[in-house]
């Protein structure tokens, strides 16, 4: 995947002039609690597989249904972060190995080719699969601040983490909310030749201790 590096990145996320939400937009995310603990963002740790997605009010009309069904011919796979990478003015985790995540990626944009990456402003393609720590320094600080945080938190890596599942978020006005996840293809037990039949997409009660979560409409509250 090409990646297109945004060229203000604490400037565009805090003017909001790039991120034109509206209420009923959703996002495709994989929640990392492994990597909260060091994101200094207004967001859960997470990876955006698809941002903007199709308008909630078509989930209900089969789009969540064939989702449903393309997530669940992929593998639950691993993830390793082990660096910190920049774009300007933002600290990122690489998660690695890419190609599951930029897999799901292709196959969502291969089904609904009208859900453009970041629409379109970094490119056709969008960014490659990132983490963001931080996203909350100027032009004028970024680098000196995040050379201080990069080497406060390096002493924490690698972190691993299995992924399970895919999110989907919706935009409320003023918050990203979950609000239905859909399961991966569980990892089949030593000498299975196949895995199991994945349940069906469950809604997310986002009030509910384990999925309180709200995706806050703040500066670095983008999935």
């Amino acid at each position: 995947m090409t990646v297109d590096r945004p060229a203000t990145g604490a400037d565009n996320q805090r003017s909001g002039s790039g991120w034109p939400d509206r209420p009923g937009d959703t996002a495709l995310t994989i929640r990392v609690p492994e990597a909260h603990p060091l994101v200094r963002t207004a967001t859960p740790a997470h990876i955006t597989v698809l941002y903007p997605f199709v308008p909630v009010t078509r989930i209900a009309t089969g789009v969540g249904r064939e989702l449903a069904e393309l997530l669940s011919r992929h593998d639950a796979f691993e993830l390793t972060f082990a660096r910190f990478r920049r774009y300007p003015g933002v600290l990122y985790l690489d998660p690695q190995p890419h190609q599951p995540l930029a897999a799901l990626t292709a196959d969502v944009r291969r089904r609904w080719p009208e859900a453009v990456p970041y629409r379109g402003i970094f490119g056709d393609e969008g960014l490659d699969p990132h983490l963001t720590v931080a996203n909350d320094e100027g032009p004028d600080t970024w680098e000196s601040a995040y050379d201080a945080l990069e080497a406060e938190l390096t002493p924490r890596l690698p972190l691993t983490a299995t992924v399970r599942e895919v999110l989907l978020i919706v935009w409320d006005g003023t918050a990203w909310c979950d609000h239905a996840a859909f399961p991966l293809r569980p990892t089949p037990p030593p000498g299975t030749a196949t895995a199991q039949t994945p349940p069906p997409p469950r809604a997310v009660h986002e009030h509910s201790a384990a999925r309180s979560s709200r995706y806050k409409g703040a500066a670095g509250g983008r999935p």
